[in-house]
């Protein structure tokens, strides 16, 4: 695939996809998560062969691990158990080195980012989000509470049906030039100006459990208005940079130079599986404890009303008797974490086992449900195993 067949109308798009998605740069305006001078975290490695694992597919016909990752668009695949590499392959002219687009994988460094700043008091998860953004008051998000934008119960109106190219996903996503065809001139110009403009609610604060990217965005303009910062920072100086990463990130960015966090993340693999590892050992990596345990805790549990709200979604059958917490999809009786975006993005986290996965992919639609679900039928078989 070459630059000049790709552009900002078919970036998205099948095959285009399978080159931009790793080329976000050469697109789109994008701040840059620094990883810092320090040397990175080392991993130790003891490869095994893994893809021959079978497990019983979506389908019902046996199929192995090598089969899924073939069928599934896959551009980078990690397993570690106890901290050791176990597999790590790329295809699609992907390397060790490479970035990826991490789509809503994005949102769980918000999440993470959120649960330092709440231990240190600067924000208060219970306090309204226009509490701390008077401009708010206005708006859709006027009783909404930060943990329910955390978690994915606010009242604000707002469509995420990727299907639909006019959906309100995609006319926020235009902001950051992803659907020029979207654009109009009285488009919001900003992030910030586009929440301001929701001012209808499709159900009660915390009454539903109702995926919507534009919440993950608010919540970082509350700890921007807070702590006054800008977020890539918070994040390069709270997170990455105590990962112990070996490459740098890069966030997409509106043109007030606000990052795209509901989707716009782009990293490596490895480094995604550093943050796998952290959140595998209740926050603590690299010799430091980075994310406050207590949090990863508040994270894994849940309580019965997200578990409530989640069973009554479409999303149960993807993952029964599980929640959605903190920015995070959550298995609580497996004990298992996942950080989900479209298009196949994947960290697997599960602690009841010691293993964390990575996948990036490239699939050609946004939600395709038999590969998403038979990519964590594979994930959950071959983490059992090991």
């Amino acid at each position: 695939m070459s630059i000049e067949l790709v552009s900002t109308e078919n970036w998205g798009d099948p095959p285009h996809n399978r080159w931009s998605f790793q080329h976000v740069q050469a697109l789109f305006p994008t701040a840059r998560v620094r990883r810092g001078t320090g040397p990175a975290s080392e991993f130790t490695e003891r490869h095994e062969e893994l893809t021959q694992l079978t497990y019983q597919g979506l389908d019902d016909q046996p199929r192995s691990v090598r089969q899924m990752l073939d069928e599934t668009y896959t551009d980078a695949f990690l397993v570690m158990k106890d901290g050791v590499i176990l597999t790590e392959e790329y295809g699609n002219d992907m390397s060790a080195d490479s970035h990826h687009l991490l789509n809503s994988v994005t949102k769980s460094f918000v999440g993470m980012l959120t649960g330092i700043l709440v231990k240190e008091g600067v924000i208060n998860p219970d306090k309204r989000v226009a509490g701390y953004i008077p401009e708010f008051e206005e708006t859709a998000f006027r009783e909404t509470t930060l943990q329910q934008a955390l978690d994915m119960t606010a009242a604000v109106k707002f469509g995420e049906d990727y299907a639909d190219k006019k959906a309100d996903f995609w006319v926020e996503a235009a902001v950051v030039g992803w659907r020029p065809a979207l654009v109009h001139d009285h488009s919001a110009s900003t992030l910030f100006d586009y929440a301001l403009s929701l001012k209808e609610t499709e159900q009660s604060d915390g009454e539903k459990f109702h995926y919507r990217t534009v919440l993950t965005n608010v919540v970082a303009m509350v700890i921007e208005r807070t702590t006054g910062q800008k977020i890539q920072n918070l994040l390069e100086q709270r997170l990455w940079q105590k990962l112990g990463t070996e490459q740098d990130a890069c966030i997409v960015v509106d043109p007030a130079g606000f990052p795209y966090v509901g989707a716009g993340m782009s990293a490596c693999a490895r480094d995604l599986a550093r943050f796998g590892q952290m959140l595998l050992q209740n926050g603590h990596y690299n010799g430091s404890q980075i994310v406050p345990a207590e949090w990863i805790a508040n994270t894994l549990v849940g309580n019965d009303e997200l578990r409530k709200l989640f069973s009554e979604t479409d999303y149960a059958a993807m993952l029964p008797g599980g929640h959605y917490r903190n920015q995070v999809w959550v298995n609580p009786t497996q004990k298992v974490m996942m950080c989900i975006g479209i298009y196949g993005q994947t960290i697997f986290v599960d602690q009841s086992t010691g293993v964390v996965m990575v996948k990036l992919s490239t699939h050609p639609e946004p939600v395709d449900d038999f590969l998403f679900g038979d990519t964590f039928l594979a994930m959950n078989t071959l983490s059992a195993a090991l």
